[in-house]
């Protein structure tokens, strides 16, 4: 199998070490769990064409917190399944009358799918480098289908945008992408990865982003000059006068979450 259009429940391996994203494993054998393209590199994995997030094992997400339990903190991840992160998932000990000062609802975390069952219990984690509670910046939502596009290959696309905006950038596999910066940078960067899921069919896209992102850069220090000159001749006038590399869209879902490791690099954060 190269890369076929597949449906739910259709057969794609009698070997169930093949199982990627996008599948299920069913009495030793494979099938498909979403309707998409079948990949198959490593292991077999499907690309939605569209519709909600279907969480994976392993896949890096953002979640709002809307629900806490007597152990549980409960995401909402931008799918049709909720996320649990169990009190025992967090980097510290934290007693259960105190589990509201950590995450209360409407925070945000980037978190990672320890595990899914077969009736679609997400296990979510916070005990490894780089995943937090996340403050300030903003909060971006695209299809989840795009996410590959925006990362690009091995990490091309956001390693670009980070560069080309100064701006820190976690992409999550659930369509949900945090920025940070400064304000102007932030404007700057939400339009382009706007253009991005825009015009995800088209080659040479990571070229034509960072065209695009440096132009803008050229046109603020060209509106920045013309600013300053006008202030000298006003200032005048009172004395007188009293600025691709190609990649492939349809990249296989095991290649976005190593790509995703890569390009999403935070820093180790302690809670306090």
């Amino acid at each position: 199998m190269g890369r076929e259009i597949v449906v739910p429940g259709q057969l794609l391996s009698d070997n169930a070490n093949e199982s990627g994203s996008g599948t299920y494993v069913k009495e030793g054998r494979v099938f498909s769990l979403l309707y998409g393209v079948a990949n198959i590199k490593n292991k077999i994995s499907v690309i939605p064409f569209s519709g909600k997030y279907i969480p994976s094992r392993k896949d890096f997400v953002i979640g709002i917190v809307f629900e806490t339990t007597s152990s549980n903190w409960i995401f909402d991840i931008g799918s049709p399944y909720d996320g649990l992160l169990h009190v025992s998932e967090y980097p510290r000990r934290v007693e259960s009358s105190k589990m509201r000062e950590v995450f209360d609802i409407g925070d945000c975390a980037i978190l990672r799918i320890k595990d899914v069952d077969a009736s679609m219990k997400i296990e979510l984690t916070l005990r490894e480098k780089g995943l937090r509670k996340i403050k300030g910046g903003r909060l971006l939502e695209v299809p989840s289908t795009k996410v590959p596009r925006v990362i690009g290959q091995n990490g091309s696309m956001v390693s670009m945008l980070k560069k080309e905006t100064d701006c820190e950038i976690f992409v999550g596999q659930n369509g949900r992408i945090w920025i940070n910066g400064k304000d102007e940078n932030m404007d700057k960067l939400s339009e382009a990865i706007d253009m991005i899921i825009r015009e995800s069919h088209i080659s040479g896209l990571t070229d034509k982003i960072s065209k695009f992102l440096q132009a803008e850069g050229e046109t603020e220090d060209i509106n920045a000059y013309e600013e300053v000159k006008d202030t000298d001749i006003e200032q005048e006038e009172i004395v007188e006068n009293a600025n691709s590399a190609d990649e492939e869209y349809s990249e296989d879902a095991e290649k976005v979450n190593e790509s995703s490791s890569k390009a999403n690099q935070l820093p180790d954060t302690e809670e306090s």
